[in-house]
């Protein structure tokens, strides 16, 4: 009686780590994405600041810069930045994913 007890016991524990584990790998994944969105979001961030200063350098004012035109260039900017950083690896996403990735996801003590 006290084996099988034991035994019943044993794989009730067994189940109950299984569920744990299966929903610390689900939280894991989603940590995750998170992080690579995040990532992601810095980097359009950070290249849309490139875009805005290169765009402040001219060297002359045109016959028709206006207001509206800085804020039209500044929505474009702000497009080109999300697209360029969505087609082109600049490593900054990578980065700060090896960054934070211990952070996200910390090993368990065995």
């Amino acid at each position: 009686m006290d084996n099988s007890l034991s035994k019943v016991s044993h794989i009730s524990h067994l189940a109950t780590k299984s569920a744990d584990d299966k929903n610390v790998n689900l939280l894991q994944n989603k940590h995750n994405k998170d992080l690579d969105a995040v990532a992601d979001q810095f980097e359009s961030i950070f290249v849309f600041q490139m875009l805005k200063q290169a765009r402040q350098s001219k060297l002359a004012e045109g016959i028709f810069s206006s207001e509206a035109q800085d804020t039209f260039n500044n929505m474009l900017d702000l497009e080109y930045s999300q697209i360029l950083s969505k087609k082109n690896n600049f490593g900054i996403a990578d980065a700060l994913i090896k960054q934070f990735q211990s952070h996200v996801n910390p090993k368990k003590d065995k």
